[in-house]
């Protein structure tokens, strides 16, 4: 049963975020909820980023519901603890935002 909610949640929830932003037509609205969602996707796969992205070393793991996975990011790149793959991460948000994992980080 878990599943099928999991499934059902995940397709309804792009539709009703289109929705609710047509009720609150606010500025920020994408921005808010894409930091939202990234700090959800830091406590939630937290497992699989700490693995994929960072050095077992490593003094910033992700997990914290209230940091974002840049922010992580950020930390790991400013001391040397990113994996291959997470400088390639790095690499993709810096190109997309200059230095936007270091921007990014939350002590």
């Amino acid at each position: 049963m878990g599943f099928i909610l999991f499934i059902i949640a995940y397709i309804l929830f792009l539709p009703i975020s289109l929705i609710n932003f047509l009720f609150v037509r606010d500025k920020g609205y994408f921005k808010s909820s894409a930091i939202n969602i990234d700090k959800f996707g830091n406590r939630e796969f937290r497992t699989c980023l700490n693995r994929c992205l960072i050095l077992e070393k490593s003094p910033f793991e992700f997990g914290n519901e209230s940091e974002t996975i840049s922010s992580v990011l950020g930390k790991n790149k400013r001391f040397g603890y990113l994996t291959n793959f997470g400088k390639i991460i790095c690499k993709i948000l810096d190109f997309l935002d200059k230095n936007h994992c270091e921007k990014s980080i939350m002590w």
